[in-house]
């Protein structure tokens, strides 16, 4: 009853299931009885979980051929000791309980200590490991070399130091606030990792704050932190009648003071979330005020055009502003001055009227006229319907057929040169036949050093993308192509192979 009385001790204090703590005991028990009775032996040690009796057992199993004799008896042998005995059952011996010497002892304490703190760290991690995205309290309990551990009452969690904020000290028997980011399974027992410089960790704190987030009124759409320093929080209303930002921002400042001061007076900006990504990344470079925005879906980047007095601001010390926004939204955010873009413009204009002046043999109205209307490529006029082009004032069909005509007729020549060029360079048909590339790609492939099969089955996808540039396949399209390219590599080996086949054959045959 003594040994009960223990292992309930050890599991309160532990906080384990008691029948954890007593199978420790018997593994120590039972490592014990192996040292008295020798280790070759299968000793088994069983506590009678009423009595707290300890039962110490030897187990033989019954097989068809003994390799083991310590383990291990013939079928005869067990029929003459247990009547109908069968191969695969155990004949089971019981050995008188062992006088626990001093080394026995400490042996066996060191298992139960070991087989405890096993369970409790199994605990440990079955406890947290459900807990990733939650905010907790604790007390310093150590710092070494900036790295804070943490005390959780039922666990120890590490706050290391790149996840503090800058500037930010903590002594033993302090209380932190941090985000569990999180929660893994390792040798040495749980890791609980906390971070306070996190991005989730400023929303959970909004969200303690403020009840409407909490209720799912408002959400937290998207932040961004440069911790310690400033960030931005984008908030929408599921409710059209509450305003999310001032609902954020709380009486006379209350709520957004409570989370600035948590995060050692970190400037925060609440800004109305949109779906549209121009008014979006418009609201996210608040206070700044935006004149213009251009966008390229394609590439997730955007222009935005500000008045010279605002650029300072659009920017912020040291780009802060700008990268802040460009965090928040997802999109690679480019910043002009109206001069900037007003010069940009006009370069591309004459840019553009240069090439159509050059390629359609027209005058500079005519080329003005089409990059006015959004025309930016020569191949664009020669593939757009007629009836489009007849519509530009000052453009009938005839106008708009002859445009046409000049525009494919300056394409083949612009084909046929490359195809030349292509020639010069010596890159095979059959590689212009398996990419599918334009006779100006194949050019560039060509300058490149890729001429033959075996030359593009060298490449890798990413080389052959960064050949042939923004108009090239993609890299998952190249991958294939060179997984074609190299289909003659294995075509050779099968045709080997099969040579070899046939002349072994023969061999065997004579």
């Amino acid at each position: 009853m003594e040994l009960l009385q223990v292992a309930d001790a050890v599991a309160r204090e532990k906080n384990i299931d008691r029948d954890e703590v007593l199978e420790a005991m018997e593994q120590a028990i039972q490592k014990a009885g192996r040292s008295k009775y020798g280790h070759e032996h299968d000793i088994r040690a069983r506590i009678d979980r009423k009595s707290g009796d300890i039962h110490l057992t030897r187990y033989l199993e019954v097989a068809e051929t003994v390799e083991n004799e310590a383990t291990q008896v013939t079928l005869a042998y067990a029929q003459r000791r247990k009547p109908g005995a069968k191969i695969g059952d155990f004949l089971i011996d019981p050995l008188p309980p062992i006088d626990f010497g001093r080394i026995a002892a400490q042996t066996a304490k060191q298992v139960i200590v070991q087989k405890v703190r096993d369970a409790e760290r199994k605990r440990q991690f079955n406890e947290f490991k459900d807990r990733k995205g939650e905010i907790v309290n604790g007390l310093v309990k150590r710092v070494e070399y900036g790295n804070v551990t943490v005390d959780l009452g039922r666990a120890e969690a590490i706050l290391r130091r790149d996840e503090l904020l800058p500037r930010e000290h903590f002594k033993n028997g302090d209380r932190v606030r941090a985000y569990i980011y999180d929660v893994r399974e390792e040798p040495r027992g749980p890791q609980i990792f906390l971070s306070r410089t996190h991005p989730m960790f400023m929303a959970k704190l909004f969200a303690q704050e403020v009840p409407e987030i909490y209720d799912g009124i408002i959400e937290i759409k998207a932040v961004a932190r440069d911790p310690g320093s400033r960030a931005k929080i984008a908030v929408l209303s599921n409710d059209s009648s509450i305003d999310p930002v001032g609902a954020c921002v709380g009486m006379r400042g209350s709520r957004v003071q409570a989370v600035v001061g948590e995060l050692q007076g970190e400037k925060i900006d609440i800004i109305p979330w949109a779906s549209e990504a121009a008014t979006f990344v418009v609201n996210a470079l608040a206070p700044a005020e935006v004149v213009k925005v251009v966008l390229d879906d394609d590439n997730r980047r955007i222009e935005v055009v500000v008045s010279d007095d605002q650029l300072s601001l659009a920017i912020g010390r040291r780009g802060q502003n700008v990268r802040l926004a460009s965090m928040l939204t997802g999109w690679d955010i480019d910043i002009l001055t109206e001069q900037e873009e007003s010069e940009r413009r006009s370069d591309e204009i004459q840019n553009r009227s240069g090439l159509f002046m050059q390629a359609l043999d027209v005058d500079d109205v005519i080329a003005h006229l089409l990059v006015a209307e959004g025309f930016t490529s020569v191949e664009e006029i020669a593939y757009v319907e007629t009836e489009e082009l007849a519509e530009i004032q000052g453009f009938d069909e005839s106008v708009a057929d002859e445009l046409k005509q000049r525009a494919l007729a300056f394409l083949d020549e612009q084909e046929s040169q490359a195809n030349e060029r292509r020639l010069e360079l010596g890159v095979e048909d059959v590689v212009a036949e398996l990419t599918g590339c334009t006779a100006a790609q194949l050019v560039k492939l060509g300058e490149n050093g890729v001429k033959t099969l075996d030359d593009l089955a060298d490449l890798a996808g990413d080389e052959l993308v960064e050949i042939l540039g923004k108009d090239g396949p993609t890299e998952e399209e190249a991958n294939e192509i060179i997984m074609a390219a190299r289909a003659h590599w294995f075509d050779g080996e099968g045709a080997a192979a099969a040579g070899d086949a046939d002349a072994s054959g023969q061999g065997a045959s004579a």
